[in-house]
């Protein structure tokens, strides 16, 4: 053991016997499984990079591969940052701008809100004090395991996680973590629910109950599929009626007022089918502003409040013994008119703002033909004319 512990300090590697062994105690003979603390210097930080293994060759394996990174200018020594220190450095960030989603999008300020949620909450308590090299995988997934057992829904502990990986996805880019310990988390899968898809004619009747004053805004989110923010901050120099067009340029924040759209590809041109035309004429008659005015206001010209605007509602359809729909599912609802009239999903994704094709197809694949019966009918069909020799 002592011939061993020689070579190993040699190449930069000390044994760390246990508290109980012998060898704390004199000159005995190791009676324990000792560590190997592999051990680098890295000039650029002027600090000694440690790391500890149950097995020798393990630890000069990585002291090599560590020192040949420091050599390259790949690594850098872990941060001496608290998770705490790291998490304000990098809220400050990302309200300048810097610190961005993994797309490169700016975060929205709905979206920050969360995670400052999420970390004055539940991270900064149980997390804040280590520094962002002592957290492991394992004190993060108790957490996880623990919102589980208590009830909280998957989606509530996904955003408890997501603030830890965008800070140490910053840490690893600045080279100031080693590990990012939220990787291979274990996370209860998001199920999501059918909404509501209302028919056409369901859809009519639901517009009808309403007051004329009400109905353009609906009309808007069942025909044109704008989500509740883009609602909300719509101008009427947004709406080209000689195009037959809307021009989506903006989406609305409760705190902030008018922000950048939720994605780049929030920014889009949605036509103006013949229904929704005839309610915005009518809305536009009955409104005196300018093209710079909002096109739904509250009172004093403020901003459109939806909850208000879906408790009216609420009311208006149950006295007229209809079911209820909300603005997110006129927005499924929109999806499913356009893939009925035969419109194809790449042109659907564009008006619905998706970032991807994928992410159209992945929401609304199930209501596209080519489904079960009709998959079969012209399967029939195409191996009828292949039999018959007729192309």
């Amino acid at each position: 053991m002592l011939l061993v512990a020689a070579r190993a300090k040699q190449e930069g590697v000390v044994i760390r016997h246990r508290k109980a062994c012998a060898t704390q105690a004199g000159p005995k003979a190791c009676d324990c499984r000792p560590g190997y603390q592999a051990q680098v210097f890295s000039p650029l930080d002027r600090r000694t990079i440690r790391k500890t293994f149950p097995a020798l060759a393990d630890a000069r394996a990585w002291r090599a591969e560590t020192q040949a990174a420091l050599n390259q200018g790949t690594m850098r020594a872990p941060s001496r940052k608290t998770i705490a220190e790291a998490a304000e450095e990098w809220v400050t960030a990302a309200r300048a701008g810097i610190a961005r989603t993994r797309s490169g999008d700016a975060y929205k300020p709905g979206a920050l809100r969360g995670y400052e949620h999420a970390l004055s909450k539940r991270l900064i308590p149980r997390f804040g004090r280590p520094k962002v090299s002592a957290l492991t995988r394992n004190a993060i997934q108790d957490l996880v395991d623990e919102l589980l057992a208590e009830g909280f829904a998957p989606s509530t502990i996904r955003n408890t996680v997501l603030p830890l990986r965008a800070i140490y996805r910053r840490l690893g880019a600045r080279d100031e973590a080693l590990l990012n310990p939220t990787i291979g988390l274990s996370l209860p899968a998001i199920r999501e629910r059918r909404e509501r898809i209302a028919r056409p004619q369901a859809a009519r009747q639901l517009l009808g109950a309403l007051c004329p004053k009400d109905r353009p805004a609906w009309a808007t989110a069942l025909y044109g599929g704008l989500r509740r923010g883009e609602l909300r901050a719509l101008r009427w120099g947004d709406v080209d009626f000689e195009a037959g067009l809307i021009r989506v340029e903006r989406g609305w924040d409760p705190k902030e007022g008018p922000i950048e759209p939720k994605s780049r590809a929030g920014k889009r041109r949605v036509p103006l089918a013949k229904p929704l035309r005839s309610h915005l004429a009518a809305h536009r008659l009955r409104s005196d502003g300018t093209s710079d005015d909002l096109v739904f206001r509250g009172r004093g010209g403020k901003p459109l409040a939806p909850d208000a605007l879906i408790e009216r509602e609420r009311e208006a359809w149950e006295k007229a013994g209809l079911e209820p729909i909300l603005l997110h599912e006129c927005r499924h609802t929109y999806a499913a008119f356009m893939i009925a009239a035969g419109v194809n999903a790449k042109a659907l994704s564009t008006y619905m703002g998706h970032s991807t094709i994928t992410m159209t197809l992945d929401r609304y694949g199930h209501l596209m033909p080519g489904n079960e019966d009709e998959a079969a009918t012209m399967l029939e069909a195409y191996l009828e004319r292949e039999a018959s020799g007729k192309r």
